[in-house]
């Protein structure tokens, strides 16, 4: 409890020296994720006054809100109910209670109904946010019915290969949290290291076992500390030992593998250590994935976890040499589909993972692509379906757990894919729907809606994290059809050649007329990193042929500011070569501002041997200073030439771009300027 009160007194203490920049916030239009239903009345809790707090729940972080007394007028109240009575969605999910709740703020009174301690402390979460955005003095009159669509929405770091220190852990989780993100699934092993510790094999944690973050782990204490601090949040943690793939770390140590019958022996040894360690964790994870295994391993493993541990269990889908159905493997609870190949299992819930390997992700489009998406085809949770997770796979090594934290834009992905999974809905499936931004309608009017909240808590909440994304909503261009190049990337097209004062939105070539269309965002795939599998902008894309985007950019004075840029995405699990020195990318990409070409960076990593110990440095935009640019007065042309041609060294040759202006230091959009591929207001 003072830890909590502790924090809230720094957070209202951040939130005064921001309030001159948010004078006009709507607080109860300021929620993520947005609630079902909700009513203003026109009423003001008036805060900083003695309240009187009823609370059968024993709420921590809702107590951590308000100054409390015996003999208050002002009272808070919580009534928990059964679940009929609440009458809000809700369906079956083990370890997952009811997180629906009601509130009614009035002038002198703060009712909270809910079916358990969890929608208590989601109830609590919406109240911290509406004071948040008032600086602390009210909490506005409202009247709000809310509970999830999916029950599980998580994230999930892989610090087996990586490794992210306790405290940032902790942190996450609770910035996180705030936004009713409920499940952190903690990856603690692979081949670069075990980070659980174990007291019956030491070796394991050993520097000489481990090959990256040599001799960094997690003691059994940190743990069970993190997961008292989740749960106090209404955040599940789901541990992870994977076996028996990527395991060269635990074969390292221990002289013999996972499926050897000592590995086995141990194996149980490890798994009944790691209960232990994580006493309210309702799910143990077993990975099981990449490898290759068989059925016998899986059940084995499985049942002691269920039977024997008394936890339900876990495992990736699919599993390399195993069909997962619950008739061949009967002690699997949960199965946690990732890539194209991940199906939903018959009888059992499932975690759609297809398309969150954020590792893969660049900063604006993918973005744009899972907040549109529906999860697994479905408007909302069922028996079958539990939720998503976003997950960061970091194989490629990086200098700072920031770098990772920054280049797979955690806050944004995660809390994208968080209120998807609260609200439901998206109009289809990523497979479908892809990642571009339409023009208007729907999609465009619930994007903008949730990137004008996520950057009102980006300045606020999250001011101090490592967030690339800025608004790009705004950004609006013009593409052309794709001329063919032959395969030479330096082949001259007729845009490049204009000197009108506009574009025009055709031309011809070789007798043929090559049109354009309007795109919007900062970050644009012509052909998605997965390829045919997620829609692009081209429905078709063709190798050997070069594009152009082009839009005009009207500044109310001349001005210097920062140009985020970027040609090819680096995945953080690729081993991609760098980019040529002079280069934007491997493909002859350019751009240039007022017919003055922009170069690139100096690469740190160009002419270097590329494998996943090659630290990834300042190939992405995110991980590097925006490009200093001069803006004149009035109109300004922006002119992208993007040639797609086979790339030697360069395993997903997607074909993309991204621009946007900011302020120098990257972290803001640069206000007061307009977009317009055809310099109309």
């Amino acid at each position: 409890m003072r830890v909590l009160r502790l924090f809230l007194s720094a957070l209202f203490i951040l939130i005064a020296a921001t309030a001159s920049a948010r004078s006009e916030v709507d607080p109860a239009h300021c929620l993520l994720p947005k609630p079902k239903i909700l009513q203003e009345n026109g009423d003001r809790f008036r805060m900083r006054r003695p309240v009187q707090l009823t609370d059968p729940s024993g709420c921590t972080l809702l107590a951590s809100l308000f100054r409390t007394s015996g003999k208050a007028s002002a009272t808070v109240k919580v009534c928990l109910v059964d679940d009929a009575i609440l009458g809000t969605f809700d369906y079956a999910l083990a370890g997952f209670p009811n997180e629906g709740y009601k509130i009614s703020v009035t002038t002198d009174a703060i009712t909270v109904t809910a079916a358990s301690r969890t929608g208590v402390i989601r109830a609590a979460q919406t109240l911290m946010q509406l004071l948040a955005a008032t600086d602390g003095a009210y909490i506005p009159g409202v009247e709000i019915t809310d509970y999830p669509a999916f029950k599980l929405r998580g994230f999930m770091h892989d610090v087996g290969r990586s490794f992210i220190s306790f405290d940032e852990l902790k942190k996450q989780i609770d910035l996180l949290a705030r936004f009713k993100v409920n499940v952190f699934h903690w990856h603690l092993t692979d081949n670069q290291g075990f980070r659980f510790e174990s007291m019956y094999y030491p070796q394991l944690n050993s520097p000489a076992s481990m090959t990256r973050f040599s001799g960094r782990y997690y003691t059994q204490a940190q743990c069970t500390e993190l997961e008292t601090y989740a749960a106090e949040r209404g955040l599940i943690v789901i541990p992870e030992i994977d076996m028996p793939g990527h395991s060269a770390a635990f074969t390292t140590a221990m002289g013999y593998t996972m499926q050897s019958e000592q590995g086995r022996i141990a194996l149980k040894q490890l798994l009944t250590e790691l209960a232990a360690a994580f006493p309210l964790a309702p799910y143990i994870h077993m990975g099981a994935d990449e490898a290759g295994t068989t059925v016998s391993f899986v059940n084995e493993m499985s049942q002691y976890i269920k039977e024997t541990l008394s936890r339900h269990c876990i495992v990736w889908n699919p599993i390399s040499g195993v069909s997962i159905s619950s008739a061949a493997l009967p002690y699997i609870d949960m199965t946690e589909m990732w890539s194209t190949a991940g199906r939903k299992i018959s009888g059992i819930p499932n975690i759609d993972c297809r398309y969150n390997y954020v590792n893969h992700f660049d900063v604006f489009a993918d973005l744009v692509g899972i907040y549109k998406s529906n999860i697994y085809y479905a408007q909302q949770g069922s028996k079958e379906l539990a939720g998503a997770i976003t997950a960061l796979w970091n194989d490629r090594k990086t200098p700072t757990e920031q770098d990772i934290i920054c280049q797979n834009n955690l806050y944004a992905n995660v809390l994208a894919t968080a209120e998807r999974g609260w609200m439901g809905g998206g109009s289809q499936y990523i497979e479908a729907g892809g990642t571009t931004l339409p023009e208007s309608g729907t999609e465009y009017d619930e994007f903008a809606d949730w990137e004008r909240r996520f950057l009102y808590y980006k300045d606020m909440w999250l001011s101090a994290e490592s967030i690339p994304y800025v608004k790009q909503t705004d950004v609006h261009w013009l593409i052309t059809d794709a001329f063919p190049n032959n395969g030479n990337s330096a082949a001259v097209f007729p845009p490049e050649t204009v000197r009108e004062d506009v574009f025009p939105t055709a031309f011809t070539f070789d007798g043929q007329t090559y049109g354009s269309r309007r795109v919007t965002g900062a970050g644009i795939y012509l052909r998605h990193t997965w390829g045919a599998t997620v829609p692009a902008f081209f429905s078709n894309p063709q190798l050997n042929t070069t594009a152009y985007a082009w839009t005009y950019v009207y500044s109310p004075k001349a001005q210097t500011c920062g140009a985020l840029i970027e040609f090819q995405n680096y995945g953080r699990s690729e081993n991609d070569c760098a980019p040529d020195m002079g280069k934007w990318d491997r493909k002859g990409s350019r751009v240039w501002l007022n017919d003055e070409e922009i170069m690139p960076p100096v690469w740190t990593n160009a002419d270097r041997s590329i494998n996943a110990e090659t630290e990834l440095r300042n190939e992405n935009f995110a991980a590097r200073r925006p490009v200093r640019v001069r803006l004149r007065k009035g109109w300004n042309k922006v002119l992208l030439k993007l040639p797609y041609v086979a790339v030697p060294g360069v395993r997903l040759n997607k074909w993309m771009f991204t621009f946007v202006l900011t302020r120098l230091d990257g972290r803001k959009a640069l206000d007061g300027i307009v977009y317009s591929p055809d310099q109309s207001n």
